[in-house]
């Protein structure tokens, strides 16, 4: 079974590598992407419709922000890294680095695709003056406030419940403690 997982995990690491690099070949050299053009009050209240600028389609936008800050060119080196790091965790048993390399990827994905956005949170492909921006979309004060009232409540009890379901979770378990467990089936 451990054998087993670790040849789909080789594959699905490969494809990951794979996948990522012709994912951001496309993104960069294909005709999509978003720019803002006009000047936008990043400090304003917030507004469905930015008075002054329009979202236009333009080639290669969801890269311009890595030519802007180099440093976000972490992000997509963690998403290739990651599952590098990761295939090496595999393929010599390392459990540790398994588990980073694909936290890593994970991590290093995401950030790929919110970096590379920035500043859209949900752009439309069908009309781009509809898209949501960070500054479109924001909320007011008042549901800022009972957001943050309500994370206050609930997420000590979302994380003591995950930790507590991760405890008894913990382990590996063999098929002899399932055949022999009577209550397993």
């Amino acid at each position: 079974m451990l054998e087993r997982a670790r040849r789909f995990g080789t594959v699905a690491a490969a494809l990951t590598i794979a996948l990522f690099a012709a994912g951001g070949l496309w993104v960069a050299l294909g005709d999509m992407g978003l720019a803002i053009q006009g000047a936008i009050d990043t400090g304003g209240p917030s507004n469905p419709h930015i008075a002054g600028a329009a979202v236009v389609a333009a080639q290669g936008a969801w890269v311009e922000n890595y030519a802007r800050y180099p440093a976000m060119l972490a992000a997509p080196l963690l998403g290739l890294a990651g599952p590098v790091l990761a295939l090496v965790g595999i393929r010599t048993r390392g459990h540790v680095l398994n588990f980073l390399g694909t936290s890593l990827a994970t991590v290093g994905i995401i950030a790929t695709a919110g970096l590379s956005m920035f500043p859209f949170i949900l752009p439309s492909a069908t009309d781009p003056g509809s898209s949501l921006t960070v500054w479109n979309a924001s909320s007011s004060h008042l549901t800022l406030w009972i957001m943050l009232i309500v994370t206050i409540i609930f997420l000590p009890i979302v994380l003591a419940y995950t930790a507590w379901a991760m405890r008894v979770l913990f382990g590996r378990l063999s098929i002899r403690e399932v055949v022999a467990s009577p209550d397993f089936y």
